[in-house]
């Protein structure tokens, strides 16, 4: 049977995270003494009295479909959420709950963007914007950062890349893969031009409660009421909560768009899980006392490893100000990423994930969302692999 794939799913790049992952695992599933970076997720489980929530739903028999956009109790919290840490005020109406940060960010594309359409992407990037862009028809424009500016996209940058087919701005911070972060004047500037441009822009702010030395953020939502009808905000579960497998995320958004994204939703997934969104809810309005906690514990990883990487012949690292990665430059070892990845899998057992899935190929993404034992270990492996290089 000679089978024919449309030409959206012919032009995808898969997943080089998930691959890199999925090998890593299967060498350990063999036996092999493999250390992984590759993982977006925190090592930490999901708080208790989020699991309880969700495990009460489901002994009550909270198992059937719910309204496409999530729960009203729990687009309230999120509402709330908004207005209590970000001052921004928006009904529930203009929240849609998602099947993860990851499927927000999809909707919100796909609902405002189509073929002719331009989508100005910094780069690094988080490997599936571009992918999410090709879907919706619409053609990626990636502006290119290096660590010399900490990987932030300039004004001058942005009011370059816009001609009159640019639809929309992606704005990830804190970022994967660097864990840069902008401060509120750098973001304000941003989103001026945009206003100015009328250009909107898609504010992933999934890693905003994930900060370290001090570090601020504001939503670029909050600085005007231009910015705000220019904004849509997408976020989720998984990063601060640990939550990644529940799937669950959500979008903020001036209610035109919302509608549009809870149309989309009602002909794709329908809601996301029923029990898991009872889970949410606690997220939202129980303790948060597990934060500092991992912060702290985060930070100890981060400046370890930067430290480390750092003192390792052939590499640079700018230290992270946000999330839960580190992007370190392999420019000097006179290897591309992909072949640096490949090798250090097969000779060190280290994985990591090659730089040109996030469009810089003189990068590596490293995690340290595992244990310090690890990043340790990992880390010796990696300056003996460098040290052989040179």
């Amino acid at each position: 049977m000679n089978y024919q794939i449309s030409q959206r799913a012919a032009s995808l790049s898969p997943s080089l995270t998930l691959a890199i992952d999925s090998k890593a695992k299967a060498m350990k599933a063999a036996g092999e003494d493999v250390v992984g970076f590759g993982a977006g997720e925190p090592d930490f489980d999901t708080p208790q009295h989020i699991k309880d929530a969700a495990a009460r739903a489901l002994a009550a028999g909270f198992t059937k479909y719910t309204p496409a956009a999530g729960i009203p109790e729990l687009r309230q919290a999120i509402a709330d959420k908004h207005q209590r840490e970000n001052g921004l005020t928006y009904k529930p109406s203009e929240i849609i709950v998602s099947c993860g940060g990851k499927h927000a960010c999809y909707n919100v594309i796909f609902a405002t963007c189509q073929a002719g359409d331009e989508v100005i992407i910094p780069a690094p990037y988080w490997l599936s914007y571009p992918e999410m862009a090709k879907l919706a028809g619409a053609t990626p424009v990636i502006v290119e950062t290096t660590d010399q500016t900490e990987f932030k996209l300039t004004p001058e940058q942005l009011r370059a890349a816009i001609t009159p087919r640019t639809r929309l701005l992606v704005l990830n911070s804190p970022s994967n893969p660097t864990g840069s972060v902008y401060t509120p004047e750098e973001t304000k500037a941003l989103g001026a031009v945009c206003v100015e441009k009328s250009v909107l822009i898609m504010s992933d702010e999934i890693y905003e409660h994930l900060l370290y030395d001090g570090a601020t953020v504001q939503s670029v939502a909050s600085f005007s009421p231009a910015h705000f009808e220019h904004t849509i905000i997408v976020h989720g579960f998984a990063k601060a909560w640990s939550m990644t497998g529940w799937r669950l995320g959500w979008c903020a958004a001036p209610e035109p768009i919302a509608k549009a994204i809870d149309a989309i939703q009602s002909h794709s997934t329908s809601n996301p899980t029923s029990f898991a969104q009872k889970g949410a809810v606690a997220a939202l309005t129980g303790p948060q006392d597990h934060l500092p906690l991992w912060l702290a514990e985060f930070a100890k990883r981060r400046t370890y490893a930067w430290q480390k990487l750092n003192s390792i012949p052939g590499l640079t690292c700018v230290n992270a100000k946000g999330a839960f990665y580190l992007f370190p430059n392999i420019s000097r070892t006179g290897l591309k990423s992909t072949e640096f990845c490949a090798k250090l899998l097969e000779q060190e057992k280290v994985a990591a994930v090659p730089g040109i899935a996030f469009g810089a190929d003189d990068y590596i993404r490293l995690s340290y969302a595992t244990s310090l034992a690890n990043i340790e270990k990992g880390l010796e492996r990696i300056e003996r692999f460098c040290r052989g290089l040179l």
